[in-house]
């Protein structure tokens, strides 16, 4: 009797061998050891993902924020609303172009970021891996991310 190997076409439905499931699992491992450290901020993960933009550069584009967190902006408004009501972002109206809004920090907001700064460390830790080893499975994720991307694109 044969066993299901890889040319098997019965071993391609095993969700063990799923690589898609792999990521989607671990995807939400992260998002869950997340979590308890972002609670002490007040924060869920898509608005630690904001705030992290912001920190890196204030007074953003609300279309600028989602290309970089790859968020469209009915997703993204609600969110922004969020930490606008929490104190910790402002929004207002582009003086140039009306139609944009951009995003700053309040005083609040900024110094948040020195609270936050502990997460990555903490993270890091419960990742179980070097710097090096993060950057190249980063790296290699980013890759797949594109390549996916990229046939998406192809498929239209």
């Amino acid at each position: 009797m044969e066993t299901a190997g890889a040319n098997n076409p019965e071993s391609l439905l095993k969700i063990e061998n799923f690589l898609c499931f792999a990521i989607y699992s671990t995807a939400n491992a992260v998002t869950r050891a997340y979590q308890p450290r972002l609670a002490a901020l007040g924060l869920t993960y898509p608005q630690y993902l904001a705030m992290v933009v912001l920190w890196e550069e204030e007074n953003q584009t609300v279309k600028a924020i989602g290309d970089k967190l790859s968020l469209d902006s009915g997703t993204l408004t609600p969110l922004l609303k969020r930490l606008e009501t929490a104190g910790l972002i402002t929004r207002r109206r582009d003086t140039v172009d009306e139609r944009q809004v951009l995003i700053g920090l309040t005083a609040e907001g900024r110094a948040m970021r020195d609270k936050a700064e502990s997460v990555p460390v903490a993270m890091g830790k419960a990742f179980g891996c070097t710097m090096d080893e993060a950057k190249g499975l980063r790296s290699e994720l980013i890759t797949m991310r594109d390549n996916l991307v990229e046939s998406i694109e192809g498929a239209k």
